[in-house]
Formats: C-alpha cells, structure tokens, sequence
C-alpha cells in the first residue's frame, strides 16, 4: 500500500488547526518537558501558567482531530505528568487507558538522590471502543507451556527501550530523540495498515520515519526549520531495521523440548517479533543454538503466517 509522511515546518497548533475534525487515528506527541533544553527556535523554560496554557491549546487540536475511536499517547517527564494528565482528563475529557513507564539502562547520573532511569507515557483514548492490535505486538513467552499462548504475551505497561545513543548511526542532531521501537510499538497497537497518524512535536522525525516503514500516513509538525529539513531526508534514507527493540523480542522461549513444536514455533518467531530489527536476528539464531544445538528452520513461503492457529493454545 502506498502511504504519504508529511513533515511540515509549522506549529503544532496551527498546523492540527488546518486539519479536519475526527480525522485522525492516532496522535503520538512527544512535546518539550520545560527542562530547559535547547530545541534552537523554541523557549523550553515558561512559565508554569504558560506551560499549562500552551499545554490546553495543542491538546484542544489533539481531541478535536482525533477520530471517535482515536488514541494518543504523550511523553513527559515526571515534573509536568500530572497536570497534563489532569487537563486531558478533566477538561477534554479522554479516558485513561495505560500510564505506561519507559525504563532505559542509561542517563545522567546524580550523587544526591536517586538517577532518573524512566520517562512516563499516557495511553488515552477517546469513545469506548479504541483500536487496539494484541497481536502484533506481543512479546515471545519466557517459557513453553501448553497452556500459554505461544503467540506471545501482551507487554505490559512498563517497556524497556535503550536510549538513540549518539555512536549510533541513527542517531540525530536533536537533544532529544526517542528510539524507534517505542514508536513501533505504539503504532502497530493504536492503528492499521493506511491509517493517519498524526506528530505534533516531529524533533528528529522518527515517527514519520516508522509510519513510513509499518505503511500508515503521516503527519509531521516541526517548528525548527532545520529539523524539517533533516527527518525528510531522514525518509529518503535505505531502510536496514528500527534503530532500538524490546530484549524480550529476542528471547527463546525454554522448555520447547518436542522438536515438532520447537520446529513450528522457531519457524514463526522471526515474522512475529523480529520483523523490522535485522540485528536482533543474528542474537536469535545464536540462542537457538545454544540452547537447542539447531538452526531456526526456513517457512515455506506458501503458507500463510497469518492463518497458522497451531500455536495458539
């Protein structure tokens, strides 16, 4: 299917406010913490009146877009979280659905109280009937066990995603870039395959870059023109995996002692939980040696992956 990502330098408020009313699928924001970062055009130090003013505006264009069915998910840092968690509850009137914790292994350290290691992520919904894909993202099971359904399990509120670290070859002149794998996953659970998706603070244009990837429509706004100008060439680059995954999508689910089902269930881990992440390949193959003594056995292409229920316990 053919998809569009738009990247449009321009306000997050002005530019939501030329889109039409209940249009949108998803929206996932990642807007300025007011910690003081340098984001080059913008004032990252308001006030606290002017936070939760600016805070109640593009939120307002955020609930107007949204479809009756739509989701957006907010990043913030623990200083702001409950006001903005407040204001989209109280006076627009979204539905918590998850208050997920971002954990990362790395990050400034501190000698006087404990190092911040996690940034908050509100899941909120509009209606009551918010789309929600399960099965596509899953985590593999730690163990075999019959009575689990080794399509995998669901992961929970708490992720663990390591920080776009700056060796990294993804990595971009932008103080705060998010890894791809958190946006995979918030993108494959709140929309499908066509829909629109909508990035009010695009920064390093990484949800566009994963819409692209993952075939949804995207729309980009970024204020800082030089930053417009790198996520689209951001677009135009080869394509070789997500720069970040969850761990536990490498893992090799234990006790898969029948060769049968051992057999079947390696041949469908890769399309299930390694699609998109090309380096985490090599690490599973290993484990299946390791552990196993075998390799991950080739899927006959004419069998659907989709429509193979021999798993599902």
């Amino acid at each position: 299917m053919k998809t569009e990502q738009k990247i449009i330098h321009d306000s997050c408020t002005a530019g939501m406010s030329l889109l039409e009313t209940s249009s949108v699928d998803l929206v996932i924001a990642d807007p300025p913490y007011n910690l003081g970062k340098d984001y080059k055009t913008t004032t990252d130090n308001l006030t606290f009146e002017e936070y939760i003013e600016f805070t109640e505006n593009w939120l307002g264009e955020v609930k107007r877009i949204l479809k009756p069915n739509g989701t957006v998910y907010i990043f913030m840092g623990i200083q702001l979280i409950s006001y903005v968690f407040q204001i989209a509850q109280q006076k627009y009137g979204f539905n918590l659905n998850s208050w997920i914790s971002w954990h990362y292994t790395q990050g400034l350290g501190r000698t006087k109280g404990f190092s911040p290691r996690h940034d908050d992520i509100l899941m909120l919904t509009v209606g009551d009937s918010p789309k929600f894909n399960l099965d596509d993202i899953r985590v593999p099971q730690k163990y075999y066990r019959q009575r689990n359904n080794m399509r995998g399990a669901n992961p929970g509120d708490v992720w663990e995603f390591s920080h776009v670290h700056y060796c990294n070859e993804n990595r971009r002149e932008h103080p705060t870039q998010k890894p791809e794998g958190l946006f995979e996953r918030m993108i494959l659970a709140s929309s499908d395959v066509g829909d629109t998706v909508v990035d009010p603070f695009s920064g390093s244009g990484t949800c566009a870059r994963v819409c692209q990837q993952l075939d949804r429509n995207c729309i980009a706004f970024e204020i800082h023109e030089e930053y417009s100008l790198q996520s689209r060439q951001r677009l135009d680059e080869p394509f070789t995996g997500f720069d970040s995954v969850d761990p536990r999508m490498e893992r090799v689910p234990l006790d898969l002692r029948d060769s049968v089902i051992r057999e079947e269930y390696l041949k469908n881990h890769e399309e299930w939980f390694l699609k998109n992440h090309e380096v985490s390949l090599k690490k599973f193959h290993a484990q299946v040696k390791e552990i196993y003594g075998t390799h991950v056995p080739r899927k006959s292409k004419a069998k659907k992956l989709e429509d193979d229920s021999s798993l599902l316990f």
